[in-house]
């Protein structure tokens, strides 16, 4: 339900928009006989249906400008042929200048708008390798990998049409496109833009029961919270285990870093270098615990970013420092229910507050932040600097420490928490060598890091000095090894096996 909230924000639509499109879901469900089991599917499978689409943002910002501005005018179109292309064209280029604008749209038509479809496939891999992480069921993965199939068979993936589709996944489709519409234009309105859809984007069947149920479906429908729907769930599910949780919220960290491919393993980065800092300063167990899973969710806010601020090259706009500025905020409210998560979302917000009271976005200082907010700003301030970002290339870690203290003696990190932080720094590892998991060589682990981060091929090729065609050959045995078919879900392996932004997993992991 957390992520279901990321996903509005990604969406560029009000919140819980997700849980009010779950609700629909649910009631179609019903109305269409679905056994427990079936409604159990649909309850995971409508909560997270388009929770892949923030995801590679900047790639999405590339062709339309702002991605979220995008996402949420692309909710009422719909998604194929005609409407799709001429939506596609209007937005392509948004915010550059008109030649870039004409030289975009020329490429789209010319390839038939397969750079977007690819873009979709990506996402839907991406949330399918998330769901295998969380440990949903192989029918919940299926119906999340086909958030962009259609009816029709002329979505993504094409080769799936008609009753190939999950039937979660056609409930879905039909209840997410109400929900807009029906808080848009109401429910004659909502009722009207499906029936023109059935048989192309949606099955029959289900509009058929909307049709025929829409004011029931309808009914107080955005007076319901996001816990009567989580006491709604069809199953008995057992509370996590703490070690559960860990493996959960580390697979919500890693995949919400796929926001632009330069984040990649930073939530888990920073994670690590918090609880070896943390260990260092004798933190208690329990304040550790929480620290350490604050750090592996700490930026899960930046879905609501769009990712044009993430991507810019140089000094931010004023408007873009106070969008950037909202992700800590984001985060609480993600995490604000039920408790262990709120407190993990409250002490996340905090990893750019400052004991100086420069930070945001609350401006606390002094003695309200606590010593694991501080090794948290100090372990997520170190861990960025490694990285490259579009504006700046990556510090070594030499240079990185040197900054990391610069900023403790001027009074806007704190000095012991640095300290520590740089200590567990330098006891960290590098990236994984020959030997490492699937059986990459130490080769291969570099081709893979670079590839999670979001560079080409070609752009790889001239970062390690060998020709494409290598590097393609490389790319090709890393999926096999991997056992996956494309970039989204070898940068989610990666991750998991500390082969991006973090030391090594150990072998076997």
């Amino acid at each position: 339900m957390a992520l279901s909230l990321a996903t509005d924000l990604g969406l560029g639509q009000p919140a819980e928009h997700m849980a009010r499109s779950a609700q629909i879901s649910m009631r179609l469900g019903e109305r269409l006989g679905l056994d427990d089991q079936q409604l159990a599917t649909l309850y995971d499978v409508s909560i997270l249906t388009y929770v892949g689409c923030p995801v590679y943002g900047n790639e999405a910002a590339t062709i339309f400008g702002d991605d979220i501005a995008f996402r949420s005018e692309f909710a009422a179109i719909d998604r194929a042929g005609l409407p799709a292309m001429s939506f596609v064209l209007r937005r392509a280029g948004a915010e550059s200048s008109v030649l870039h604008r004409i030289r975009l749209a020329a490429g789209i038509v010319a390839t038939g708008g397969r750079g977007v479809a690819e873009q979709m496939a990506n996402h839907c891999a991406a949330v399918g390798e998330l769901a295998f992480r969380l440990g949903l069921s192989s029918d919940v993965r299926a119906g999340l990998e086909q958030s962009y199939a259609r009816w029709d068979g002329r979505g993504v993936p094409s080769s799936l049409s008609r009753d190939q589709l999950s039937l979660a996944a056609r409930i879905c489709h039909v209840a997410e496109a109400c929900e807009v519409l029906h808080r848009t234009g109401g429910a004659d309105a909502a009722v009207g833009v499906v029936r023109a859809r059935r048989g192309g984007h949606f099955d029959p069947s289900v509009v058929d029961a909307l049709e025929h149920h829409h004011e029931e479906l309808f009914d107080g429908v955005d007076q319901h919270t996001v816990d009567e729907l989580l006491e709604a769930d069809p199953l008995q599910r057992p509370p996590l285990t703490n070690e559960e949780l860990d493996v959960v919220l580390a697979a919500v960290g890693d995949f919400c870093d796929l926001r632009c491919g330069y984040f990649a393993g930073h939530s888990r980065g920073t994670a690590e270098l918090v609880s070896a800092a943390c260990e260092l300063l004798s933190v208690p167990a329990t304040e550790a615990t929480l620290a350490r899973r604050a750090a592996l969710v700490h930026d899960v806010g930046r879905f609501g970013v769009s990712a044009t601020v993430w991507d810019r090259p140089g000094p931010l706009t004023s408007g873009d420092r106070e969008r950037m500025r909202m992700h800590t905020y984001y985060v609480e409210r993600i995490f604000s229910r039920p408790e262990p998560l709120r407190r993990v979302g409250h002490l996340a917000a905090t990893h750019h507050e400052r004991p100086d009271g420069s930070g945001y976005h609350r401006g606390y200082g002094g003695a309200t932040l606590s010593l694991p907010a501080r090794v948290l700003a100090a372990a997520d301030a170190f861990h960025a600097m490694t990285q490259r970002r579009p504006h700046r290339p990556a510090l070594t870690e030499a240079d990185a420490a040197r900054e990391l203290r610069t900023e403790a003696e001027e009074g806007r990190l704190d000095p012991v928490a640095t300290d520590a932080v740089l200590s567990a720094a330098g006891q960290a590892g590098g990236r994984a060598r020959a030997g490492g998991p699937a059986g990459l060589t130490a080769r291969e682990g570099d081709v893979l890091a670079l590839l999670a981060q979001g560079l080409a091929n070609k752009a790889i090729a001239r970062e390690l000095r060998i020709s494409p065609k290598t590097i393609g050959n490389h790319v090709e045995r890393i999926y096999m090894k991997l056992g996956v078919t494309n970039r989204a879900a070898a940068t989610m392996r990666a991750v998991h096996h500390g082969l991006v932004g973090s030391g090594p997993a150990p072998l076997g992991s």
